[in-house]
């Protein structure tokens, strides 16, 4: 499974990571938009972190992942504890845990 994750806390890519591989899942970090959103690709999960990123951002991600097949998950914290249940919920779903 492929994860998205946009938005989130600078200081937390490397969990934010870790934590996606240990569900065996590849995983792409973007907190802001500096380097654009153009190379998201067609993730099977688009993860929202909405309380750290600006409506334009928000927008950009949804323009990228519209057409595709993505499950959208959107939170207003950035914590792990919120990734774990947006990752716990989807593999579920998906029938891999």
């Amino acid at each position: 499974m492929s994860v998205v994750i946009v938005g989130g806390n600078e200081c937390m890519i490397r969990q934010y990571k870790e934590l996606c591989r240990s569900y065996n899942c590849s995983v792409r970090v973007y907190t802001n938009m500096n380097a654009g959103l153009k190379n998201m690709g067609c993730p099977d999960l688009l993860v929202l972190f909405t309380s750290t990123i600006s409506h334009t951002m928000v927008r950009c991600a949804l323009r990228e992942a519209k057409g595709g097949r993505v499950r959208i998950a959107r939170s207003h914290t950035s914590s792990m504890a919120a990734l774990r249940g947006i990752l716990e919920k989807h593999i579920m779903q998906e029938g891999r845990l």
